[in-house]
């Protein structure tokens, strides 16, 4: 399911059939037929390819605040478990303030303040609660891991701390890491759409299906599949990517498959 998003976003200027910014009034509100596969909306964009660059767009910024949420979170928890003290207290207290705050609301204060709407801001919006999630997971399991027979094998050896810190702490932290990954990246997709939607993401005319369906939301009575299509890709995009996470913690976790 979500290997097909990928595939339509990947592949958009192969599949689509139509410019997904071209406006054409003439052929405004078409239902969904062979020229116009999903259809057409209010002003004659073609759904079908606005849907397919739809995935690229949400996926990329998907991918961005998963980048940027991990690689800092994920330092600065190891950081904040091996040190402790008033580093950790310093670097735990400062996420706890960012995971207090509702992620849309936060993120719709950062992009009003900003004044813009670009995939930039989007991303950074997105991404400034989510690093905090990564750093009180791998904080957690460093805690866990330093007071490990290797772990205090590799001081014995005269290991430096950062040796230990991305040679053995950071590794030992991935699979519980490309879980969360997993599991989070479709809240981070639901999160953009609903920037989008309220008018805090996307520009106007981007093809992106939280906008998409913003725009499409006055005419659901009379041409429904103007956010029929972008709703659907959102929703499979999301179980897909729950259903993925669900597999993956299935396989990573040793303790689930001693149950």
């Amino acid at each position: 399911m979500f290997s097909v998003v990928v595939f339509a976003g990947v592949f958009a200027p192969w599949l689509a059939t139509h410019d997904p910014r071209a406006v054409n009034f003439a052929e405004r509100f078409q239902a969904p037929s062979y020229n116009h596969l999903f259809g057409t909306d209010e002003v004659g964009f073609d759904v079908y390819s606005r849907v397919l660059y739809g995935a690229r767009y949400d996926l990329y910024v998907s991918l961005i605040v998963l980048l940027i949420a991990t690689g800092l979170g994920s330092v600065l928890g190891v950081i904040a478990g091996y040190f402790r003290g008033r580093i950790d207290e310093l670097i735990m207290r400062v996420a706890d303030v960012f995971l207090t705050m509702p992620g849309l609301i936060l993120a719709m204060g950062v992009a009003a303040a900003a004044g813009v709407r670009t995939l930039e801001l989007l991303v950074l919006a997105v991404a400034i609660r989510e690093w905090a999630v990564y750093t009180r997971l791998v904080e957690g399991i460093v805690l866990s891991l330093r007071e490990r027979g290797f772990i205090e094998a590799a001081h014995a050896i005269g290991a430096s701390k950062w040796r230990i810190i991305f040679k053995h702490l950071l590794p030992n932290s991935l699979s519980p890491i490309i879980v969360q990954a997993t599991l989070n990246v479709g809240s981070i997709v639901i999160t953009a759409a609903s920037l989008s939607f309220l008018g805090f993401g996307a520009p106007p005319g981007e093809p992106e299906w939280g906008r998409m369906v913003s725009d499409g939301r006055a005419y659901i009575q009379d041409y429904p599949w103007i956010i029929l299509f972008p709703g659907l890709a959102i929703f499979t995009t999301v179980l897909g990517l729950n259903l993925l996470g669900d597999g993956l913690r299935d396989i990573l976790d040793p303790f689930r498959k001693r149950r």
